[in-house]
């Protein structure tokens, strides 16, 4: 089974609406009281307070405070796990310290079983019902593929002042249609390259197709820099000072928000249209590996290129490089199809000759755009001889040392899925809690922790 998340947009009453807000707010203060409660143990007594330990808290907090007695148990759990992810992912260095969350910027609260709500639809509209709130909220949207429900997600966009649902079904995987490398149809394989100036470059074996950057951030950016200098020159708020916003800097704010959230609309619209045209058209993608958390990188200090760093960054990321290779890659592989991912370290797509394969150093260079090859005389742009180098190695026909199949290791897409790293998911917590109450029947006292303090 496979899981993809759908997202339909809630349609509530005042009366409705007026209890969302409720359960939004309790949460919310779940949420920081957890986060307190780990903060106060720590620094009295230098104790790292587990999920375990909060969520057996829960039957008595819902005993003092009345208002959450009607929360379902489940999602408050989901609540407590959140803030458990939080201090998990801190002590990983994945993140920075969790803070205190106010409830304008607290998003929603999840039911990560399918317990406590219901949904009455097919994939497109419907209603979805709460339990513990006791109503039946209208929902509008269409999901591409609609399987079985497993958990929901309830999400509030102050800026829009809309209400989302965010539901997880399971569908039944499609298997791969190519198992081995006799089964690859070179008919309907394509290569495609992400850049800046040109967004994707596509080879097919015949000819190249390329789709040009749109560019929405850089569009939008005088917009953006002129209302936030109106911005500025509101009154802020200002805590520490006891300062309120005034009502014309939160209307800036908004007006800010409101351009931002556009760009990334657009950009995201016209990501899914173009990987879906791709994938109806193919199936079989060849790609390269890109880091783009490492490209994204700022300058380093005392770098004397640290504007062209940014412009570069910026081009990268209205381009979406993370973006369009996820999608490309569950749109190709949801239909049966078989995604590559070729190491770049390796294969060197933009380095390498597609004629005779010689590596050469200097075309790594960004400012080369056009490569001369010293050793055959063959001529071809930049990202067109990248596109062509990856084609080449899928369809075994690129000569050079180290660019078979076979020393990549990219024959099944199962290869190339990443192995998800263990955060304690709901599933996960009930196994160890089962893994504890045999021990305990064992006469074994041991008692599982997710992390341990260092």
């Amino acid at each position: 089974m496979t899981t993809r998340r759908q997202t339909f947009r809630l349609y509530p009453n005042k009366t409705q609406e007026n209890q969302l807000f409720v359960a939004r707010r309790n949460h919310a203060y779940l949420y920081n009281a957890c986060v307190a409660h780990r903060r106060y143990k720590w620094r009295a007594n230098k104790k790292t307070v587990t999920y375990f330990e909060q969520q057996n808290c829960l039957p008595a907090f819902k005993k003092e405070w009345v208002e959450f007695a009607d929360l379902h148990s489940q999602s408050l759990q989901a609540t407590v796990k959140r803030v458990d992810l939080a201090y998990g992912g801190f002590f990983q260095g994945l993140r920075r310290l969790p803070k205190f969350k106010s409830i304008r910027n607290y998003s929603g609260w999840s039911y990560p079983a399918k317990s406590g709500w219901k949904v009455n639809s097919n994939g497109k509209h419907g209603s979805v019902t709460l339990n513990d709130l006791g109503i039946t909220i209208k929902m509008r949207g269409k999901a591409k593929q609609w399987g079985i429900p497993t958990t929901l997600t309830i999400a509030y966009k102050p800026g829009r002042n809309q209400w989302f649902t965010s539901i997880t079904v399971d569908i039944p995987t499609v298997e791969c249609k190519f198992g081995s490398q006799s089964d690859l149809s070179y008919e309907s394989i394509v290569a495609f390259d992400l850049g800046t100036q040109t967004a994707i470059t596509l080879y097919d074996g015949e000819e190249f197709t390329e789709l040009e950057n749109p560019r929405f951030t850089q569009k939008s950016e005088q917009k953006i820099k002129r209302k936030s200098k109106a911005l500025r020159r509101k009154v802020a708020p200002n805590r520490s000072k006891r300062i309120k916003g005034s009502r014309r800097w939160k209307k800036a704010r908004k007006q800010i928000s409101k351009l931002q959230r556009k760009v990334s609309n657009q950009r995201s619209n016209w990501q899914h249209k173009v990987t879906s045209d791709i994938a109806s058209r193919y199936d079989i993608g060849v790609t390269e590996q890109l880091n783009t958390k490492g490209m994204t990188r700022k300058a380093k200090k005392g770098s004397k290129r640290k504007k062209q760093k940014a412009g570069l960054n910026k081009s990268i990321l209205s381009v979406g490089f993370g973006a369009l290779n996820k999608m490309i890659a569950y749109k190709i592989e949801q239909k049966g199809g078989l995604m590559l991912i070729l190491p770049t370290k390796q294969i060197k797509p933009s380095q390498r000759c597609p004629e005779c394969g010689v590596v050469h150093k200097h075309w790594a260079e960004l400012s080369n755009r056009y490569h001369i090859c010293d050793a055959c005389g063959f001529e071809i742009p930049r990202d067109k001889g990248s596109v062509m180098v990856m084609y080449n190695v899928a369809t075994k026909a690129q000569p050079g040392f180290g660019t078979s199949l076979e020393d990549c290791g990219c024959l099944s897409s199962t290869n190339l899925t990443r192995k998800r790293k263990h955060t304690g998911s709901m599933q996960q917590l009930g196994q160890m809690k089962r893994q504890k109450s045999c021990r305990k029947s064992d006469g074994i006292s041991e008692t599982p922790s997710v992390y341990t303090a260092g």
